[in-house]
């Protein structure tokens, strides 16, 4: 049997222990609820745009955030190819050894690409910095675009998400609602179709070319969050400094201004149905807080348990039963889209879609309740600080932020001028969205899917 006094001193050893862990926890909070933890700091280190915030917590996501995404590419398929090239072998590691360095560390490593950014991530330990950020200059840097690779590893995985795409009747919807908005630039599909004649553009020697164009200071930023501004810019000195400082290839982004044009576009699928209505939203440049509050009004899932929710997308989907609606206002750099997207069986999804844009018209008679208002504004700014926290949201849009207007998109700043939207704001904000021209994308039944003229829109 143990001693008493073991037993005591035991329990002082575990409650000295707890007494650590709260003091350590509480430390966290108090760093985490600072004003500095929603706004990076920003500066230029051997040439490279760098941004720092820091969490104060155990663990480090640091980012390459390049202009690279699907608008700037010359050709399709050449996003997805550079994507998939990231942590492969480079001149001085193999994949296999950057996989098993990186796992050894406990670190994660991710790549993936927006319509305007191409982002490689690390997630580790805060005191393996100097790991991760030597390895990130490295990738863009001396990565070798291989033949084998492309064709063992590129194209299968190429081949694999376009096979799952195919089958996804809400991302066919949203990127057809793209297309028929912009056309170009931001037009282009997240992922090429299988139907995309790539051959006579993807290739390991034109992905070499479009890194050369991609991975140059002027179009890179790197963004440390739970990272001190010291530790990053030392290590960001030392190993970025070879990155080039001009794009190194003849290939030339595609750089045109956005322009929406609104129309409509319907594709036939069996696999399911779905109807997206969009109308011109808000950018990261310049910020609508009327479409912040219109987005969170049409809102589409209950925030609270056992609610059918306050939304209106949310009540219209409820006289549609197996219908999921959504409403959601897709920044960009020089333009948004505010999307209502209703996915579901045929029937309930064309009840759901005429009962959405009934909604919205709704608005535009000034039909809304102060009550839902009150309730707009709030889960408007909620949603602003919520996404300006920690994650890969905050990464991402600090660095889209830098790349394209030389500085980070700081969305809790939006916040106070949420407060200052009236009825009569959102009322003018919504009328101009219905007499001007939307985007309607129908894909699956089209049989029974309305068009954009029986939902009352114009196109």
């Amino acid at each position: 049997m143990f001693s008493r006094s073991a037993l005591s001193r035991g329990a002082q050893l575990a409650s000295c222990r707890q007494g650590s862990q709260l003091a350590q926890r509480r430390a966290y909070a108090a760093a985490s609820s600072a004003p500095s933890a929603f706004t990076y700091d920003t500066t230029e280190v051997a040439g490279v745009k760098v941004a720092t915030r820091d969490s104060h917590g155990p663990t480090t996501k640091l980012a390459v955030v390049a202009k690279g995404g699907t608008r700037y590419q010359p050709a399709p398929g050449l996003t997805v190819g550079l994507e998939e090239f990231a942590f492969k072998n480079t001149e001085k590691r193999s994949a296999l050894r950057i996989v098993r360095e990186a796992e050894l560390l406990g670190g994660q490593l991710v790549a993936y690409h927006t319509r305007e950014a191409l982002v490689l991530e690390a997630s580790f330990l805060r005191e393996d910095i100097p790991y991760f950020t030597e390895l990130l200059a490295e990738v863009i840097s001396q990565t070798k675009y291989s033949t084998y690779e492309f064709h063992e590893d590129v194209e299968r995985v190429l081949k694999v998400k376009q096979a799952k795409l195919a089958n996804d009747v809400s991302a066919l919807a949203l990127d057809s609602a793209h297309s028929v908005a912009f056309h170009t630039g931001l037009g282009a599909s997240l992922y090429p179709t299988p139907s995309t004649p790539l051959k006579s553009y993807l290739n390991e020697f034109s992905i070499a070319d479009y890194a050369g164009a991609v991975y140059a200071k002027p179009n890179i930023a790197l963004v440390g969050d739970g990272a001190t501004t010291t530790a990053l810019h030392k290590w960001a000195e030392q190993f970025f400094k070879g990155v080039p400082t001009s794009p190194s290839s003849a290939v030339a982004l595609n750089s045109k201004a956005t322009k929406y044009y609104g129309g409509e576009q319907r594709t036939a699928h069996t696999a399911g149905n779905s109807l997206v209505v969009a109308f011109p939203g808000s950018s990261f440049g310049t910020f609508k807080p009327e479409v912040a509050v219109l987005a969170a009004l049409l809102g589409g899932q209950p925030n609270v348990k056992w609610s059918p929710g306050f939304t209106l997308l949310s009540k219209a989907a409820a006289s549609a039963p197996g219908v999921v609606a959504s409403g959601t206002n897709l920044a960009y750099s020089d333009a948004g889209l505010l999307t209502i997207q209703v996915t579901g069986a045929a029937a309930s999804v064309r009840k759901a879609g005429e009962e959405a844009v009934k909604a919205l018209k709704g608005i535009a008679e000034g039909t809304v309740s102060k009550e839902d208002l009150t309730k707009a504004i709030a889960k408007a700014k909620f949603d602003a600080l919520d996404a300006s926290q920690s994650g890969v949201s905050t990464l991402l849009s600090a660095g889209s932020g830098i790349i394209h207007t030389g500085k980070p998109f700081q969305i809790a700043e939006n916040v106070q001028s949420i407060d200052g939207v009236t009825a009569e704001k959102l009322q003018t904000t919504a009328k101009s969205l219905i007499d001007g021209k939307a985007t309607v994308a129908a894909v699956g039944d089209l049989n029974v899917l309305p068009y954009a003229e029986e939902l009352g829109l114009k196109v």
